[in-house]
């Protein structure tokens, strides 16, 4: 794709990672994000919406607290809490000194996996962007439970997001920007890990982030809790509704203003046709899963090859409890996940009619809600 087509965007998310925020002593580098202010300001001046998700809380409060290690919820919490005052106020000064009004969003994985505030998170966020604010998006890591979640392995949950990478996605996704760019300090994607082989080539761009893609991803970032995966996971993420994602890095002076130059920085990851709609894309990445289905080959061709509906005789276990109207994971023999949907039975019920035909849906349980256990339109392939 020509670098000015891909450029070409309205509505624009920036992530910008841990490791560009800050120096090599590990403070704050305040010449670089008010490199990416003013840029960013100027966008916004040109008549763009741009979206700020930023990394760097946590790594300001431990720098200001003078530790040296963060071991331990609370005390990571703590000094996300402390550490998220001071990136804001430079956010905050910063966007002032250009006329411009910063606004702060910090969030938690139920503010995804919640329908009802999913939908008045887009509406805020929309009112904003009307405003001429520029949003300023961070998780909310002095209240998220997730690192609770991770440690308690009975739970079994997979949550929409534990990173700001994948958080800059589900913003894109629920903004239907066009544009995603994440900002690391990496060059973008090589066809092999760079750090152990010197001769590693930096790919421009990638038509779709398939098998192949993801298993030239290696390893995860210092200082931050992404990684090359994840961006990857990202990239597929926003490509499969329509939208465009450029890595790049973010150590290269005034790297925002060159992208929108049209300066040939990054790898470019082109949208996709298929153009999943909003409820899809809820279902298939904006939620906390706990409950689980495993159904057989047929069942899953029928799923994926004929985009039919998920019927009881399909199904060959079910675990974990769920209720009416989850979202819950789709599972093969093997047991890898292949898609997500909105259940019509809960756990208890789906139970009883593993393996059995529609019609004897009512004789089994006494009622019968519909055929399906989960119905085509409230599946996503993923």
């Amino acid at each position: 794709m020509d670098r000015k087509e891909f450029i070409n965007a309205k509505r624009i998310v920036i992530k910008l990672g841990t490791n560009i925020l800050r120096n090599d002593e590990g403070f704050i580098s305040l010449p670089r994000v008010y490199t990416f202010i003013e840029d960013i300001a100027n966008l916004v001046k040109s008549g763009k919406e741009v979206i700020i998700v930023t990394s760097g809380a946590v790594g300001m409060g431990k720098k200001r607290l003078n530790l040296s290690d963060t071991k331990g919820i609370a005390l990571k919490q703590a000094c996300a809490a402390i550490g998220q005052c001071k990136l804001m106020s430079v956010y905050e000064n910063g966007f002032d000194t250009y006329g411009l009004t910063a606004a702060q969003i910090l969030l938690t994985e139920d503010d995804f996996s919640i329908r009802e505030r999913y939908l008045s998170l887009r509406t805020t966020f929309n009112k904003l962007l009307e405003l001429g604010t520029v949003p300023i998006v961070n998780q909310n890591d002095t209240v998220s439970t997730i690192e609770l979640i991770a440690r308690a392995p009975e739970v079994e949950m997979q949550v929409n997001f534990s990173d700001n990478d994948k958080l800059s996605a589900l913003v894109a996704s629920e903004l239907d920007a066009d544009l995603l760019i994440i900002l690391s300090d990496v060059n973008g994607l090589y066809d092999s890990n760079p750090k152990n082989n010197p001769d590693a080539k930096l790919i421009k761009e990638v038509d779709e982030v398939n098998e192949d893609i993801l298993a030239l991803a290696s390893g995860v970032s210092d200082g931050g809790r992404g990684g090359m995966e994840s961006k990857l996971l990202s990239a597929r993420m926003v490509t499969r509704f329509g939208g465009k994602v450029l890595i790049a890095n973010g150590k290269e002076p005034f790297i925002i203003k060159k992208i929108f130059e049209g300066q040939d920085f990054g790898t470019m990851f082109l949208p996709s046709d298929e153009n999943l709609s909003d409820k899809k894309r809820w279902i298939g990445y904006a939620t906390n899963i706990i409950g689980k289905i495993i159904v057989n080959n047929g069942a899953k061709n029928a799923l994926i090859q004929d985009e039919k509906s998920l019927l009881p005789i399909g199904v060959v276990d079910v675990k974990n409890d769920f209720r009416k109207g989850d979202v819950i994971s789709i599972l093969d023999e093997q047991e890898n996940e292949f898609a997500r949907g909105i259940v019509n039975y809960d756990s208890d019920a789906c139970r009883k009619v593993i393996g059995c035909h529609s019609d004897s849906i009512v004789e089994i349980l006494g009622f019968k809600n519909y055929d399906a256990i989960i119905t085509r339109d409230n599946i996503t392939i993923l």
